[in-house]
């Protein structure tokens, strides 16, 4: 190690252990883009056998996203305190086996109740996920390995759609084959996570030192390092009341009300994407719902490429102002402008995926090692509390006002976080992570209440 030179982690080369982690946290953004997408197109089954109104409608679509609410919440605090390792395994034995059993449901509860462990367990892999992998990218590299992460969540909705419209011709009972085929990608995800390690800087945190320099050695480099300031003399036991103290609530306010302003509209819009179209008018929902899914794709990396040039700040508010105007022109277009409706939707569906790149990305920049988990998890559950309560109240909105009042509606939650963003929005691409833990100085409060340059940041 003599004869190298001495490379702190955040400045570490990009390896292919960076890949690997990088990879198997993938597997919780596919499986729930493709559980999102699925339980949409069986319900157009299940809906119609089971005799669901619109309160089960809205019951079975959100349950994912309620059991995201806790498991984000609970498991995100307690990676905190036994290790991230531990947590990104266990999730995906729930995930796999609880999506095995969606097979033999015979009522609306027995599914919801499925459905939510499967939340749970997702919600518990967005924040030990994101945090396990941020604590190992390097800097430079960091939000464009993050931000890939919502391109595998767009590949999993998109095959979801594909593989429930030829299943869904297979009979009556296909939408339990569309619901089952959530444990194949989840039982590889397992299998594949098994010998994962920890998290260095976890560990360095809870003063293992030599286990994290250990782990270090083996998949960064002999002569990588880290920052020992952020060590076991910070207080192991944290409490999720010190998300909100003087130093963080800000943080925490942003990231909580950023990400669910954004979610909102994207889980309730694409959950019930079908249903949506055919209130527009639209007789061929399936050829429309594939022309917005290759907009997802192509959205979601073009995201990837915003996220690696634009500043944080500069991307999340133009984002939120240009999904605020198209999607309220899309809410008042007259009936019969079809041509115009998909280029509007193309538009708002682009922006939309770009964006969601953020979410995976500006979470795990907020906080700092000692309380990025519990951060994280906080900021999701936040997020997941209103994309389920979007989620669910949507078909019943549509059914008691209509079309027009529910898409203004979720044009007002964008413009909140148009606003939010402006007042809020921290700067933190360039930040390494144990910079998160000084707020005092921080760079990004500097821009506090100021519109961002639209420069490019290289």
């Amino acid at each position: 190690m003599s004869n190298q030179k001495v490379i702190l982690i955040d400045d570490a080369p990009l390896n292919k252990f960076h890949f690997r982690i990088t990879a198997l946290t993938f597997g919780a953004n596919f499986s729930d883009g493709y559980a999102l997408g699925i339980i949409g197109m069986a319900l157009s089954l299940l809906g119609p056998q089971m005799k669901l109104g619109p309160l089960w409608n809205g019951l079975l679509g959100a349950s994912a996203l309620i059991g995201l609410f806790f498991g984000s919440l609970l498991l995100g605090g307690l990676s905190d305190k036994i290790g991230r390792q531990k947590i990104f395994l266990t999730n995906f034995i729930i995930i796999t086996v609880a999506s095995a059993l969606q097979f033999f449901v015979q009522d609306p509860l027995t599914l919801f109740i499925l459905r939510v462990l499967i939340g749970f367990a997702l919600g518990g892999d967005y924040a030990v996920g994101s945090t396990l992998l941020a604590e190992f990218a390097p800097k430079k590299y960091r939000g464009v390995l993050l931000s890939s992460l919502n391109v595998l969540w767009t590949v999993g909705y998109v095959i979801s759609n594909v593989i429930g419209y030829y299943l869904g011709k297979t009979g009556p009972d296909s939408w339990r084959w569309m619901l089952v085929s959530a444990a194949v990608p989840a039982i590889i995800v397992l299998v594949l996570r098994i010998g994962t390690p920890e998290s260095p800087r976890w560990l360095l945190m809870m003063g293992r030192k030599e286990e994290a320099y250990e782990i270090i050695r083996k998949y960064l480099g002999a002569n990588i390092v880290m920052d020992e300031n952020v060590s076991a003399d910070k207080e192991s036991s944290v409490r999720s009341t010190e998300l909100f103290n003087k130093h963080h609530w800000r943080r925490t306010a942003f990231g909580g009300l950023f990400y669910v302003c954004q979610v909102i509209p994207y889980f309730a819009i694409y959950t019930f994407l079908p249903t949506i179209l055919e209130k527009m008018g639209f007789t061929e929902t399936f050829g429309v719902d594939m022309f917005l899914n290759i907009f997802l794709l192509v959205g979601a990396i073009a995201g990837l490429w915003c996220t690696e040039k634009l500043s944080r700040r500069g991307f999340t508010i133009y984002s939120f102002v240009i999904l605020t105007v198209t999607l309220f022109i899309l809410s008042v277009l007259p009936a019969g402008s079809y041509t115009a409706a998909i280029v509007i939707f193309s538009i708002f569906t682009f922006v939309m995926s770009a964006a969601s790149n953020l979410t995976l990305v500006y979470p795990a920049e907020l906080f700092p090692t000692e309380i990025r988990g519990t951060g994280v998890g906080v900021v999701t559950a936040i997020s997941r509390v209103g994309s389920a309560i979007g989620t669910f109240l949507l078909p019943v909105s549509v059914n008691s006002f209509g079309l027009v009042p529910s898409m203004i509606g979720m044009s007002i939650v964008l413009l909140i976080g148009t606003i939010v963003s402006i007042a809020w929005a921290p700067e933190t691409k360039s930040l390494a992570l144990n910079e998160a833990s000084n707020p005092v100085g921080d760079n990004a409060l500097k821009f506090q209440g100021q519109m961002p340059s639209a420069e490019i940041k290289n």
